[in-house]
């Protein structure tokens, strides 16, 4: 691993130890290993961890390892660190909470599903069940990137106007959400919410406090944040189909 990859590593092993009351000694026991190894990781002196004491070391902490590695701890709030303790860690990235079931076609290149209008309410619960996006009616347009997971989102209300109120939002399937940049418009699909499904401007806060902060075009909503414990999927704006012309 190069050493980007390892930024935070050292600190956040420092934290960890030290949460849970461990000395440099008491840890080297407990996992087995010699207590210098332990202080060199932590000083940073010890440039390239074995991935099998990475490996280790984020199994025993119960801290996803790309976590371990990527996130700065250090500025998390006490309750998500708490959580993340506690075997409840959200992984900030978004790529292993589950697997995307996709369909293909004839040609063996994957399908663009529409999610109507009646699919919409079931989408939360079936997301992840290869029957149900099988079940998904299919769409194909010119000009759009080929390769990609795409999928069409009936979006309804006025939060987001000039995009008229039943609009369909054409979106890219989005694998890192680290990756997203302030401003980029995105289809939210969200865990415990009234709203299943938003269409919003996403300001990323991931690194800071593990969330997104959700802005509306439309002036009159006001901003809101939600943290990535509560979002199952983010799908990035590509376009969009509409009967009405937008408002002046």
């Amino acid at each position: 691993m190069t050493d980007k990859q390892l930024i935070h590593w050292a600190g956040n092993l420092k934290l960890l130890r030290t949460r849970k009351k461990l000395s440099q000694q008491q840890l080297a026991d407990t996992l087995g290993i010699n207590r210098n190894k332990v202080s060199a990781q932590e000083s940073g002196k010890t440039r390239n961890p074995r991935i099998d004491d990475l490996v280790l070391i984020s199994a025993f902490f119960r801290i996803n390892l790309d976590t371990f590695l990527r996130t700065d701890l250090t500025i998390l709030p006490e309750d998500q660190l708490l959580d993340m303790e506690n075997s409840q860690s959200a992984d900030l990235t978004g790529r292993h909470i589950r697997i995307l079931p996709i369909t293909v076609n004839q040609d063996n290149e994957e399908n663009m599903e529409y999610v109507p209008v009646k699919a919409r309410a079931g989408y939360r619960s079936g997301f992840a069940d290869p029957s149900f996006v099988a079940s998904l009616p299919r769409f194909s347009l010119p000009e759009l990137p080929r390769g990609k997971t795409i999928r069409m989102f009936p979006v309804s209300g006025d939060s987001m106007e000039p995009i008229p109120d039943g609009s369909h939002v054409i979106a890219q399937y989005q694998e890192d959400w680290l990756q997203i940049k302030d401003g980029t418009a995105c289809i939210l699909v969200l865990k415990d919410s009234e709203e299943d499904i938003v269409f919003k401007m996403v300001h990323n806060r991931i690194r800071q406090n593990g969330s997104l902060l959700l802005h509306s075009l439309n002036s009159a909503y006001n901003d809101y944040e939600v943290h990535v414990q509560d979002i199952l999927e983010i799908w990035t704006f590509i376009g969009y189909i509409s009967k009405q012309l937008p408002q002046q």
